[in-house]
């Protein structure tokens, strides 16, 4: 099972959030049926949404991130959610791109790209949601967190993500470690962080060779401290019936072009990919209600 560990080290002075998420990472791939690149872009905000989510204070509270830097892969969308669930999508999942001087390294950066932006929505249950973006830096995902968080959550932090993709393109290993300061930091825990940060292994070699969260924070910090952990999954609230409400409220000329060219439809959701067919019958269905509504209001204006 994929989770989060999270908790203090150096006094206190740091908050550290580590998770494994290869089995979510592994389904959102399978799903999207991404390529290598595709693949690594997709999970590396997978597991920085895992941490982002499991931050929001109410289970009714929802993050949203966005980032497109208008490279090969398009647009990349993750919701994170307070239990720890997430889902995601992007918008070409068929990139393979490979960096010119080392063709064994996948290039994440170059099939994002920089023109544009990182976006993080957060609806906190309030009339309008919070929103807040920053340029794309590098298009590496980590980098691009720790300028995020720097310039619109004023938390100095260190954000290490990665995925191991295997020869036969399954996920063999993904994750995030972020270290973020807390205001009682001081210049030897910036120092210190730094220095661990400078000859840290890629995340997704660690999280290979340890798996376990916690661990993984206790063998870099001695004194760390969790405070909490948490089990973490790729899910989707979409259903057949949340497509119906749509549908149904579509103009009644394109239902029924649906009805007299397809005989029905059928509904892909862009966030897990998930189909959904509805026959010639539910659609025809549609139609007769929306025509028995504007029936009752001519009748009701008839009358007034």
């Amino acid at each position: 099972m994929d989770r989060l560990s999270r908790g203090t080290a150096l006094n206190g002075n740091i908050r550290v959030f580590c998770c494994r998420t290869t089995k979510l990472v592994q389904e959102a791939v399978t799903r999207h049926n991404c390529l290598p690149t595709a693949a690594a872009a997709l999970g590396r905000t997978l597991s920085v949404g895992c941490i982002m989510g499991t931050m929001l204070k109410d289970k009714k509270e929802k993050i949203e991130i966005q980032i497109d830097g208008k490279g090969p892969l398009g647009m990349m969308v993750v919701d994170a959610y307070h239990d720890g669930t997430v889902r995601g999508f992007v918008t070409n999942p068929y990139v393979e791109v490979y960096k010119e001087e080392d063709p064994q390294k996948l290039d994440v950066g170059k099939a994002v790209g920089t023109d544009g932006v990182l976006r993080v929505i957060k609806d906190m249950s309030m009339k309008r949601p919070f929103v807040s973006e920053v340029p794309l830096q590098t298009g590496e995902i980590g980098d691009d967190f720790a300028y995020y968080y720097m310039k619109s959550e004023q938390t100095p932090s260190a954000v290490s993500v990665g995925v191991m993709v295997d020869k036969d393109y399954s996920i063999k290993a993904a994750g995030a470690l972020v270290i973020q300061m807390m205001p009682s930091a001081t210049e030897r825990d910036i120092q210190i962080v730094e220095e661990i940060v400078a000859n840290l292994k890629p995340v997704s070699q660690i999280i290979d060779e340890m798996k376990d969260p916690a661990e993984i924070v206790k063998a870099i910090f001695d004194d760390y401290q969790e405070l909490a952990c948490q089990e973490l999954s790729f899910k989707c609230e979409c259903n057949k019936g949340k497509f119906a409400i749509v549908l149904s409220r579509l103009p009644k000329e394109d239902l029924q072009e649906m009805i007299d060219e397809d005989h029905g439809c059928e509904v892909i959701c862009k966030f897990c990919n998930t189909k959904y067919h509805y026959d010639e019958g539910t659609l025809q269905g549609f139609v007769n209600a929306q025509i028995a509504h504007e029936k009752q209001q001519r009748e009701a204006a008839g009358k007034a």
